[in-house]
């Protein structure tokens, strides 16, 4: 093993152990060995930092669960005010942040909005969690 000396106290050398090269990389190169993996796109980290702050408020993340816990994987907005106990508005308020994040989609009915979950969207943001590095 190489060593470095340094001066220590009153003069004398002070041996310390030099860093060996990994996988027979050379010292200046081993910071600067590319991962074979392509970095996440700044674009697509936007996307995903908008759906997971999305997601990230209690109250919206049980609107997500009420909707596909839901008979049929959809809900009326005035059915998902009494179990938030939250007024109409908020709720809307909150089913709007999710469908403008890709999360939910909207279908009018009559004077009724129906809200259901975006297909894959969930799994995007859970392998996005998930990928191994």
């Amino acid at each position: 093993m190489t060593t470095i000396s340094a001066p220590g106290p009153a003069g004398l050398a002070a041996a310390e152990p030099a860093l060996a090269p990994l996988d027979g990389a050379t010292e200046e190169g081993r910071c600067c060995v590319p991962s074979g993996t392509s970095a996440m796109s700044a674009g697509r980290a936007e996307e995903l930092a908008k759906q997971f702050k999305a997601i990230a408020d209690p109250n919206r993340l049980r609107l997500v669960s009420l909707i596909s816990a839901s008979a049929a994987n959809e809900a009326c907005v005035c059915d998902l005010t009494e179990p938030l106990d939250l007024g109409q508005p908020t709720v809307s308020h909150h089913l709007k942040i999710l469908v403008d994040a890709g999360i939910l989609h909207r279908e009018k009915r009559g004077v009724w909005a129906y809200y259901s979950i975006v297909p894959g969207s969930l799994d995007s943001l859970a392998g996005v969690l998930t990928e191994a590095r």
